[in-house]
Order: structure tokens, then C-alpha cells, then sequence
């Protein structure tokens, strides 16, 4: 039976309606959780959210449009639970803003300047990873100490995680944040206390960024780093597994660009998406590659749809009770977590360095006011380079 065209049409938009809802509702929790770690008011980080989804929508509409591939970017998980996990720099909330605005510089470096990208390329994906895994860890083990203090507020959410991991897999995050909205329910009827509207109300609200050598270390950097390493280069990977070559240059502008408009607002950084890709690009899109670019316009439509409703989204996070929107940020984790943790340890020769970063990374220290995710890089290419030297001569 041949397929009408209102049908085939339908077929790559609601794929992109799907991409941009998994994407968000999946890790929104855990892009104000970060923002608010390293200093942002409730108001700042809900500027943030606004600003990095806004960002987004317009990046997949224009490079979705313009190259007639279904492209989609996302923002940075990675780089959120990096900051989740760095806390407070000195210089505070602005140094923090500013950070931003250098990582977005360096993003913008990858497209005017390939070796920087080529440099970026050789750092060992084992030290990456293992970075990347030490930072998620905290975040990953707050579900399980929030079902410990607060049952009655954590374990629905963790039974609704668990149950449609097991029936909807793909839907187990963004369900879990529903059963979170349930509890809210619960707790304002038990409470009576009632949200304020004007909260629902979406603002940009812009802050003057300053710099400091602990925002450029321990902010700019390791951002720069993790969204490099864990989200542009497994997307292109993921693209071109689906038959589908993105043109690095272009993206790295519109990513780069797009993460600079955001920063004074609050927004951390856009990159290629990963997951999403496989949604929007892969064969339940369309069956023809051709058509499938639609998904990544939709997508972006849709996310900025989610951008006028991203201030009601972080006014339930801050009525819910402690415990439950961590729960529902360290299950959207689990899986970027167990992924960073093979790849770290797959080698059994990047093996020791690579427990060295992850070590040092989720110890969390600060030295000189740079956070534990810089130095967990130091520590682990300082391992490696000794274990290795002399290797290759013998």
C-alpha cells in the first residue's frame, strides 16, 4: 500500500516532536540542578534553561534546514553534570557566566582552527571517560540516598523509573519526572501551598560576565572538554552510522554561536546531539534518508515550544520536596554513567590511568580554586605518560 504524502510528512515530524520531548523532559532536572551548583539563583537558572532551549530550537531548525540532513543539537549533559559536580568558583555567578562565554570561544576555535579540534581528538577517550564518569557519580548515587531519607517522595519515582525501563524504555525518564509531578501534587494539597503565577512566566535575565583563572580552569575548560569529547564526536559517530556526514565546520559555528548568545543569559553549552540523533535520523523517522531532515526542523519547533514553558517546568522544581528532583536527574544519568564506565575501563592498558581520573573527579577537591574535574585530567595524563614512556621503543 503506497504511503500518502500528509502520512509520509506526519512520519519525521512527530520523530522530531518525540526527539525534542525525550531530549528535554529526560535532562532538564539536571541542567538546573548544575546551574544552580555553581551559583545561579532560582531565577538565574530558570533564565539558563530558557536561553540553552531557545538556543537549541533555532540551531536544529537552521542546520536541519540548510543541509537537508537530520541534524539535531542538544545541550550539553555532560557539561551540566560537570557543573553539578564543580560547585561554587571564585568570582562567583558571573565568573561562572563568563566561563561560558570562553567555552564557547573554544567551540568556535574547533571551526576556524582544525588543529585545535585534532588536539582535542588525542586526548585518550579512556581519560575522557573516566573524567566524565568521576563527575556523574555523585549525581548518579543521590536517587539512593534520597529513597533513604525521603521514601514516601523518592520511591515512586524510582518504581515508575524502573517499571518503564522495563515496558517504554525510551520514556522511563521522562515518566519518572511525571510521578515527580505527581508528588509535587501530593505535597501542595498536603501542604496548601500554591504556586506563584508570575513564576510560570518565561524571563532572560542577563548577567555581565566576568573572568577568573578558576572559571577558565575549572569551568571553561573541562566544558570545553566533555562537550567535545562526549557529545560532538559520538554524534557525528552516531550520524554517520546512519548514513549521514555532518558538516563539522557549520556546526561548530552554529553550536559555538549559539552557545555565546545563551552564556550572558545563563545557557552552558549547545552540541551535537547523540542520542536524539538516532531518533531523528534513524529508520522509524522515514524509511527514506532523504526525508528525514523534517525531524530535525520539527525537533527544533518543538523546542522552542518547550522554551516559552521552561519557566513552569523549573517553577515545579523548586516546590518539589529535597530529594525528588535529584532522584529524577541521577536516573537520566545512569545511562551516560555506565557508558562513560566501560569506555574508561575497556583498555586494560588505560586501565590505571584511567581509575586515576575517575578517582580523582568524583573526590570533588579544589585546589587553587580549580574544581577536581581539571585536576582528574592532570592527574590521569601525569599516570598515563609515566606508565607509557619508553613503552613504544620496547
Amino acid at each position: 500500500m503506497t504511503e500518502t504524502p500528509a502520512a509520509s510528512l506526519a512520519r519525521p515530524l512527530i520523530a522530531g516532536v518525540v526527539t525534542a520531548l525525550v531530549g528535554f523532559t529526560s535532562t532538564f532536572a539536571v541542567v538546573l540542578t548544575g546551574l544552580r551548583a555553581v551559583g545561579a539563583t532560582p531565577e538565574q537558572a530558570a533564565s539558563g534553561l530558557l536561553a540553552i532551549t531557545l538556543v537549541v530550537g533555532v540551531g536544529c531548525v537552521l542546520l536541519a534546514g540548510r543541509y537537508r540532513i537530520p541534524i539535531t543539537v542538544a545541550w550539553s549533559t555532560p557539561g551540566v553534570a560537570l557543573l553539578a559536580a564543580t560547585g561554587a568558583v571564585d568570582g562567583g555567578w558571573p565568573a561562572v557566566v563568563g566561563g561560558f562565554l570562553v567555552s564557547a570561544v573554544l567551540i568556535l576555535c574547533t571551526a576556524l582552527f582544525p588543529p585545535l579540534g585534532a588536539l582535542i581528538a588525542r586526548i585518550p577517550p579512556s581519560i575522557a571517560q573516566a573524567m566524565l564518569a568521576g563527575v556523574l557519580l555523585p549525581l548518579c548515587v543521590a536517587p539512593f540516598v534520597g529513597v533513604v531519607e525521603d521514601p514516601w517522595g523518592v520511591a515512586p519515582v524510582l518504581i515508575v523509573w524502573l517499571v518503564a525501563s522495563r515496558l517504554l524504555p525510551r520514556w522511563a525518564v521522562p515518566l519518572a519526572f511525571v510521578a515527580a509531578i505527581a508528588v509535587v501534587a501530593v505535597e501542595l494539597s498536603r501542604t496548601g501551598a500554591q504556586m506563584d503565577a508570575a513564576a510560570l512566566v518565561p524571563r532572560l535575565e542577563f548577567t555581565v560576565p566576568t573572568l577568573t583563572v578558576g572559571s577558565v580552569i575549572g569551568i571553561a575548560l573541562p566544558l570545553f572538554i566533555v562537550t567535545m569529547a562526549s557529545q560532538n564526536v559520538p554524534g557525528v559517530a552516531v550520524m554517520r552510522s546512519l548514513g549521514f556526514t555532518i558538516p563539522w565546520r557549520p556546526a561548530m559555528l552554529v553550536t559555538g554561536l549559539g552557545t555565546a548568545a545563551a552564556a550572558g543569559f545563563g545557557g552552558h553549552a549547545m552540541n551535537l546531539g547523540a542520542i536524539s540523533a538516532a531518533i531523528a535520523a534513524g529508520p522509524d523517522s522515514h524509511p527514506d534518508p532523504k526525508r528525514r531532515w523534517v525531524a530535525g526542523v520539527s525537533a527544533g519547533g518543538t523546542y522552542l515550544v518547550l522554551g516559552a514553558l521552561s519557566a513552569a517546568f523549573a517553577a515545579i522544581v523548586l516546590l518539589a520536596p529535597a530529594g525528588v528532583i535529584p532522584a529524577v536527574a541521577g536516573v537520566a544519568l545512569f545511562g551516560a554513567f555506565g557508558s562513560a564506565v566501560q569506555q574508561a575501563i575497556d583498555d586494560p592498558g588505560e586501565r590505571v590511568p584511567a581509575v586515576v581520573t575517575f578517582l580523582v573527579a568524583a573526590s570533588g577537591i579544589a585546589v587553587l580554586g580549580v574544581s577536581a574535574a581539571f585536576w582528574a585530567l592532570v592527574a590521569g595524563l601525569l599516570v598515563r605518560t609515566v606508565l607509557h614512556v619508553g613503552r613504544a621503543r620496547r
